[in-house]
């Protein structure tokens, strides 16, 4: 190879393979090369057979590959920021020698360029930021240290926000949680991969750790489509469609990993059985059922349409009633006359207790529709076939009445008719329709139905005609009885007006002197009254005046008496204040003289009279007036006493 700036002409023996442009570098751009021959390139390093290596700017600015030189290709510079790391498989040591099998971080901020051999393992990765309710399922390829805690290969932990987390190169990252927020409606399934079990957690924010999983729970493809159609069971009863009556619109499906929740209508109620535990329990509606683990709905296949066919309902409830149900039944009467009636049953179930016997007794009957219409249909055929068809039209609600509800002791149609296997009860029987079966027999009927309605509407005419003849006679007479009466009621007043005449006559000639006596009976009778008048009124003025002399006496004497008490009650308070004055005297005269004054004026006089006693030398003395006697008897007693005890006692 000749170099640059060299000018140079091929030899006779020599051939131009190539020409070769440089390669220019940057710092963003390295030339990966590799060694076809060993050799010693322009920068005096050996190069082996086969051994690849990178030429970047800190090498040369530009590079013209050797004769021994192979350009692999370009490399591009990898650039990390602070957000960002990446693993490094198969690194090079100082002396750019690959280490096999090993890995290597690198965080960022940092440039480089691969070198050969390396690869990125994932390729640039973010920094794990996770929240508070975000977590990392992390699994040891390795064992090393965790801080404190030595990972052994295989182990798996978890680690949760709120941090920033770079798995070392000995971790692999399984995946990332986020916590599942459940209101106290909802539920999860999850499922512990060591023990296997499986449970329901509802009503909390929850998240898997690194031994646990979303758990499916599979239900039976009808239940699916029960909970998925979207009908209300009570309101939508009588809707046989299979999309619930929503059209084609596509149905979400279900998450299987939630748990399943159904809502119970009012007087209705649902089975569940648990096959872990292997008991069954009865909700009551209205509630919310949330399906355990080991729980699955009691499928109802009821029977339906008209006649009744087996299967024809699909519910996961049963509604409790009242509710009616209709069903054809083909009798044959005692004449061999075979007729199509459509009942209607009233019926509703018996429940005193919403416990569990007696939630599982409803549904000890799997098909109580289709049963309690074979057991009714029963009893209209063996009754209907022992009348013939005459009675049997006449008496048609009777017979089939009598035949459900039965008769009590007085022959009167039971109220209803008790099922106990389920407690089922049938209230009412509405006869909707009875039709013949065979075409001559529905002929002989409509054309016997036909003469009915003549002969009643022949009937219902003469009878109106005959009605109205009655109501014509009646009139007749009713008017010439008026006619008699208003003739005697001419005649009456015509009496009565003779009478006013002649009365009228009588007064004219009576009516001057009988006003005369009249207008002076009626002057002495003012004159008296006028007299009684006065005189009530004199002993109203004298009552009057009786009463106020009275009144003022009373009030003379009542301030009198008043006046009195006050005096007295002053008085009172006078010599009760004087007597308290004198006695606060007393009391200062003898707080200022001071107790022991007072008793040394108290005892001056006695002391001063012993004291002039004992001057004289006496021992007692009496003194008297001369008008007061004294008892002396007692006294030589005395002193002979005082005296004897003196002496000496003999021993």
């Amino acid at each position: 190879m000749v170099g640059l700036q060299t000018r140079s002409l091929p030899g006779a023996f020599e051939e131009v393979v190539d020409v070769v442009d440089a390669v220019v570098l940057t710092d963003k751009r390295a030339l990966h090369l590799r060694s076809t021959k060993t050799f010693t390139d322009v920068y005096n390093k050996v190069r082996k057979n086969g051994e690849e290596w990178l030429v970047t700017m800190q090498d040369t600015d530009a590079h013209i590959p050797d004769v021994y030189e192979e350009v692999v290709g370009i490399n591009k510079i990898i650039t990390l920021n602070n957000r960002h790391y990446c693993i490094i498989c198969d690194p090079v040591d100082n002396n750019f020698q690959p280490q096999l099998g090993k890995r290597k971080m690198i965080k960022g901020d940092i440039s480089f360029f691969l070198q050969p051999g390396e690869s990125l393992l994932s390729g640039i990765q973010d920094v794990y930021v996770l929240k508070e309710d975000e977590g990392l399922i992390l699994l040891a390829d390795d064992q090393f240290r965790d801080g404190d805690v030595v990972r052994q290969p295989g182990e798996r932990w978890m680690v949760r926000g709120t941090l920033e987390y770079i798995p070392p190169v000995e971790v692999e990252v399984v995946c990332q949680r986020v916590a599942i927020p459940l209101d106290e409606n909802e539920g999860i399934y999850v499922r512990d991969k060591k023990t296997g079990r499986v449970r329901a957690v509802c009503g909390q924010t929850y998240m898997l750790n690194q031994d646990e999983e979303l758990w499916e729970k599979i239900l039976p493809k009808a239940v699916e489509e029960l909970l998925s159609s979207g009908k209300d069971p009570s309101a939508d009863r009588s809707d046989r469609r299979k999309d619930g009556g929503g059209g084609s619109e596509s149905v979400k499906p279900r998450d299987k990993t939630k748990v399943v929740a159904y809502r119970v209508p009012h007087n209705a109620a649902v089975q569940i059985y648990d096959y872990k535990d292997k008991k069954a329990r009865v909700v009551f509606g209205p509630e919310l059922v949330m399906l355990g683990p080991d729980d699955q709905f009691t499928q109802l296949s009821l029977s339906g349409g008209k006649p009744k066919r087996q299967n024809i309902i699909k519910s996961l409830c049963m509604l409790l009633g009242p509710d009616f149900m209709t069903d054809i039944v083909t009798v044959e009467t005692a004449d061999h006359a075979r007729l199509s009636l459509q009942l209607s049953y009233n019926w509703h179930f018996e429940i005193k207790d919403k416990n569990e016997a007696e939630g599982s007794k409803i549904f000890s009957v799997p098909d109580f529709v289709g049963d309690a219409c074979k057991a009714i249909a029963s009893r209209v055929r063996g009754s209907v076939a022992s009348v013939q068809f005459d009675e049997f039209h006449k008496n048609s609600a009777r017979i089939i009445r009598s035949s459900v509800f039965g008769l009590d002791d007085k022959q009167k149609v039971r109220n209803m008719f008790i099922f106990p296997q389920n407690n089922l009860v049938m209230t009412s029987i509405d006869i909707q329709s009875v039709e013949p079966v065979d075409q001559r027999t529905r002929d002989s009927l409509m054309k016997s139905v036909q003469m009915a309605i003549e002969i009643t509407t022949n009937s219902q005419e003469a009878a109106a005609r005959h009605e109205a003849e009655r109501l014509e006679q009646q009139a007749k007479g009713k008017l010439e009885r008026q006619k008699i009466l208003d003739e005697a009621e001419a005649e009456k007043e015509k009496r009565n007006l003779l009478e006013l005449q002649a009365l009228s006559a009588a007064v004219e000639s009576t009516g001057q002197a009988k006003a005369e006596a009249q207008s002076r009976a009626e002057a002495a009778r003012i004159e008296g009254e006028a007299a009684v008048e006065q005189a009530r009124l004199k002993a109203e003025a004298n009552t009057i005046e009786s009463a106020n002399e009275l009144e003022r006496l009373t009030n003379a004497r009542f301030a009198e008496t008043k006046y009195t008490e006050d005096q007295n009650q002053l008085e009172v308070t006078r010599t009760k204040e004087l007597a308290a004055i004198e006695v606060s005297k007393f009391q200062d005269m003898v707080q200022a003289i001071g107790p022991d004054t007072i008793r040394a004026m108290a005892i001056a006089g006695p002391e001063m009279q012993v004291k002039m006693l004992q001057g004289l030398g006496l021992h007692s003395t009496l003194i008297t007036d001369g008008k007061t006697p004294i008892n002396l008897f007692q006294t030589a007693a005395g002193l002979l006493g005082g005296v004897a005890s003196g002496l000496p006692q003999p021993e």
